[in-house]
């Protein structure tokens, strides 16, 4: 059995969200991908409203990458510029001379995450199998349980990091948990998840509230 550290990657080990951050990088260099923006909010909403599934909405979100003349010089030109919003405890980890293996399991394609991870050493990246060409999920989407079945059966889990209780499966075979919360290390405890997940629906509530209210003034 090998030992293994193993960490989420959006919110976790990296600062923000990188599929809205790569997004909207795209955005800046190519305007005409604004367009893009009404499909995503439509589909976010019906995502939120559980109407269609993550794979779905993923897959309509990356769509813009057929707009996309070379993902891979978009991919590498935008680490360029967010490398740095990568964690201090997780740098510290890879730096770490006795650390075991590292897994990186995430949702996020890729193809996107692999520009940060290609030259890390003694580092698996895990994540959704996406073409870069057209959005268009091969397989099943990297998130929740089925992060399991893209994780090796013969590792022992010493520590686990993330920001989401989807991961609790993972938490569960791993030694020892950890929330990653605003920047701050936590012990993995069930009850801030609650808080976050009513904090998340107020959001929602507002933003559906504030989307209709322009919809109506529109009319």
């Amino acid at each position: 059995m090998q030992k293994a550290y193993v960490y989420d990657f959006d919110k976790t080990i990296y600062n923000s969200d990188s599929t809205i951050d790569f997004f909207f990088f795209c955005l800046k260099k190519r305007i005409k991908l604004i367009k893009y923006l009404p499909i995503i909010l439509y589909y976010f909403v019906l995502h939120f409203f559980k109407i269609v599934s993550t794979k779905q909405f993923k897959e309509k979100f990356f769509s813009f990458l057929k707009e996309l003349d070379n993902v891979d010089e978009m991919v590498e030109l935008f680490w360029n510029k967010n490398n740095n919003k990568i964690c201090d405890f997780f740098i510290k980890d890879l730096e770490s001379s006795n650390r075991p293996i590292i897994y990186i399991v995430s949702a996020s394609p890729e193809f996107l995450l692999k520009g940060y991870t290609k030259n890390l050493k003694n580092v698996k990246l895990l994540a959704t199998n996406m073409d870069k060409r057209t959005g268009k999920i091969k397989g099943e989407n990297c998130k929740g349980e089925e992060k399991l079945n893209f994780l090796p059966k013969n590792i022992i889990i010493e520590k686990f990091y993330s920001d989401s209780y989807s991961d609790r499966f993972i938490a569960e075979k791993s030694k020892k948990s950890y929330i990653v919360s605003n920047g701050k290390i936590l012990d993995w405890d069930k009850k801030i998840f609650k808080i976050k997940k009513i904090k998340k629906y107020l959001i929602m509530l507002l933003f559906v509230i504030i989307i209709i209210f322009l919809i109506l003034n529109i009319l």
